[in-house]
């Protein structure tokens, strides 16, 4: 594309370094091309040629700015975002989209009143694992789905002193990851009937939420959904069960230890994920196991979405709508843990 949409990118800790910023500049047609912090240094060694500067308004009053993505701490993502819109931008905020329901509904409001677009990051929609589930089910490999298990666990014993594990608004997994994993299952599956959560601090010296075990009620199936900083071994991902068969994956995408590591999106290798998972259906009478075709994972395909739909029409890769089904979800499911109840949807 001769002329590439302008990307300010307001945040540039982790999420903002390893994610947002290489996959912005490894998408054709995006250019970074400021970055809002404090420490240009930080940015400079990275991105040399990218303006930087420390106020995030500057940025969004900028007209050769096109589109602003937020990656700054959850707290501020609604603010932002409706200060980006009111300046004329088109806004992409990571996740979760904002700290609840009312803030998300507020966003949407904004970017309907200006006319501008805004989607949440929900990049692991494009995880190669998600995608082979989501081919298994589509083809009908699994039959109809009765279980679907997803985990997102890891091994980190030592609390932080971070804003993510503080006890702050948006701290802990449940706002960290929990976002994810419930856009997996209402990407898959739509609403469900009812919630029914167990969020819980279990480290030692936990501030925030570092624990949680959620099911949603379908009418003919369930999802669990389970994350937890305290898991050293398992390692499971996904187990998708069915009339068919069962869907056996352990391992996390490859693509966010690519990012750390270095790695340039789109290079040979990029989204492969090194741990295929396992099919197991039954033949002749007997259960046999077979090596699962993986697809390839590739973020940079939530990107290309979005620069699509700004230059061309059409939806964002992640709705507001489904951005609003998962706030409700986040609220819900922090409700039915602190009742210890399962809630309705209704």
């Amino acid at each position: 594309m001769d002329t590439p949409l302008n990307v300010a990118l307001v945040g540039y800790g982790f999420v903002g370094k390893v994610f947002h910023a290489p996959l912005i500049q490894a998408t054709p047609g995006l250019r970074l091309h400021t970055v809002v912090s404090r420490d240009a240094a930080k940015v400079h060694a990275d991105w040399p040629d990218t303006a930087v500067t420390p106020d995030a308004h500057a940025a969004f009053a900028d007209p050769a700015v096109d589109l602003v993505v937020i990656a700054s701490p959850n707290d501020s993502h609604a603010p932002l975002a409706i200060a980006a819109l009111n300046q004329g931008k088109h806004v992409v905020v990571d996740k979760p989209f904002t700290l609840t329901l009312q803030e998300a509904q507020d966003v949407i409001a904004a970017s309907e009143r200006v006319g501008r677009l805004v989607s949440v990051f929900q990049n692991r929609r494009w995880d190669a694992d998600f995608l082979t589930v989501q081919r298994l089910i589509e083809e009908g490999a699994l039959g109809r789905v009765a279980e679907f298990h997803s985990h997102f666990d890891r091994f980190r014993r030592v609390v932080q002193d971070r804003w993510r594990e503080r006890g702050e608004p948006g701290g802990g997994l449940w706002y960290d990851l929990g976002p994810h994993l419930l856009d997996q299952a209402v990407h898959l599956f739509g609403l469900p009937q009812a919630i029914n959560a167990d969020i819980a601090r279990l480290r030692d010296g936990a501030q925030a939420p570092d624990y949680f075990d959620v099911t949603l009620r379908y009418p003919g199936h369930r999802a669990i959904l389970h994350a937890s900083a305290l898991v050293a071994g398992n390692g499971l991902r996904f187990a998708v069960h069915g009339t068919r068969g069962s869907y056996l994956k352990h391992g996390l995408d490859a693509q966010e230890d690519q990012l750390r590591a270095g790695m340039v999106p789109g290079t040979p290798g990029w989204g492969v994920d090194p741990r295929s998972g396992e099919l197991v259906q039954e033949r002749d009478g007997r259960l046999v196991t077979e090596v699962a075709r993986a697809e390839h994972g590739d973020y940079r395909a939530y990107y290309a979405g979005m620069r699509d739909a700004i230059l061309h029409g059409g939806p964002v890769p992640v709705t507001p709508q489904k951005a609003l089904e998962v706030m409700r979800l986040i609220e819900l499911g922090a409700r039915s843990s602190e009742e210890r109840r399962e809630i309705a949807l209704g």
